[in-house]
């Protein structure tokens, strides 16, 4: 049995030497120290011994193990150094070559004037309102006093998903459920992605982003309404900036006004963006149509309010000068690089 355990001793260390990988060397491992390796083969004989012949092949069975053992994580260290060093060297890096190149995001120019636009109004003490874009018929519609036969109703305007559900087509709801659910008096300013059935061309988008604005309190005025709109053209278009009051007529707000305001290129003067008027139109406003406070449990006889909206798309295609709503919306960075 000492022979066969120093053969293999001599067998073993002679095969460690010639490993080149370590997956080669522990598979040695297994094959002669694991539980069904050959020394615990041999070592299964010990029980033919006598008793004064079994703590000598002990100790000679416990060296031969511990050679081995010794011998294998020496070669492991080796291969592992042998290894590392080859990765350096395949992996050396030229620190004289060019970097890549990373280039940091910006936000969109449509984002950047909701931001401007929002960041003034909070500075007014309004609020900031959200709501979903599929929307209720009764939010949509009903409860802003839109009559049955309104052409935005109709399916060549309008995406319904069903019956009583719809892609809102501008974000007054969110103003008809703060009305609904907040306490008086309101100040709020709702922004967001509305839809219409357009076909996209220089000036109409099926999608588009609005800020609608509402004022519900008592003694609410059209001279509160006048003045806010005023500060607010202000601060986005310049000190210099005038408004100009049309009548219209919105079935939400009465009365109504269509808002212009002086050309910011020209100065009124008239020029090709405000075609030769002077002037430029931004934004619907009015009055809260008594109707629309009622269908939302306001009493109109004690509260009055104020509303407006305003495509952010429109306002962003003046202020930058764009020709084409549908540039903002291809993602061509050519184009969006230069915000």
């Amino acid at each position: 049995m000492q022979e066969k355990l120093l053969n293999l001793k001599e067998a073993a260390l002679n095969e460690i030497k010639d490993m080149s990988t370590i997956e080669a060397v522990e598979s040695l491992r297994v094959k002669y120290l694991g539980k069904k390796g050959e020394i615990t083969s041999i070592l299964k004989e010990m029980g033919k011994l006598s008793a004064e012949e079994r703590p000598v092949m002990g100790k000679v069975a416990n060296e031969v193990r511990e050679a081995l053992e010794g011998s294998i994580n020496s070669k492991k260290e080796e291969l592992k150094l042998i290894e590392k060093q080859r990765k350096l060297a395949e992996e050396v890096i030229d620190v004289t070559m060019p970097a890549k190149q990373f280039t940091v995001g910006k936000k969109h120019p449509i984002s950047q004037i909701i931001d401007e636009v929002t960041d003034i109004f909070v500075g007014m003490g309004f609020s900031i309102a959200e709501g979903p874009e599929v929307e209720t018929i009764e939010n949509n519609f009903d409860a802003l006093n839109a009559p049955k036969d309104h052409p935005s109703r109709d399916m060549s305007d309008t995406f319904y998903i069903n019956d009583d559900l719809l892609l809102r087509t501008q974000t007054s709801p969110v103003q008809v459920r703060t009305m609904k659910k907040e306490e008086l008096p309101i100040k709020v300013i709702a922004p967001g992605r509305c839809f219409r059935f357009d076909s996209p061309d220089a000036t109409h988008s099926p999608m588009f982003h609005q800020i609608e604005g509402l004022v519900v309190g008592t003694n609410v005025t059209m001279a509160e309404l006048k003045g806010t709109l005023d500060m607010f053209v202000k601060k986005l278009f310049g000190e210099h900036t005038k408004t100009k009051f049309r009548p219209h007529n919105f079935p939400f707000t009465e009365p109504s006004a269509e808002v212009d305001v002086t050309c910011f290129k020209c100065q009124g003067e008239g020029c090709q963006m405000c075609k030769g008027e002077g002037w430029i139109e931004i934004l619907g406003a009015g009055m809260v149509h008594p109707n629309v406070l009622r269908n939302c449990g306001i009493d109109p006889e004690k509260y009055s309010g104020f509303a407006f909206g305003m495509g952010v798309d429109r306002i962003t295609m003046l202020k930058y000068e764009i020709d084409d709503i549908r540039l903002l919306f291809e993602n061509d960075m050519r184009f969006l690089n230069q915000f």
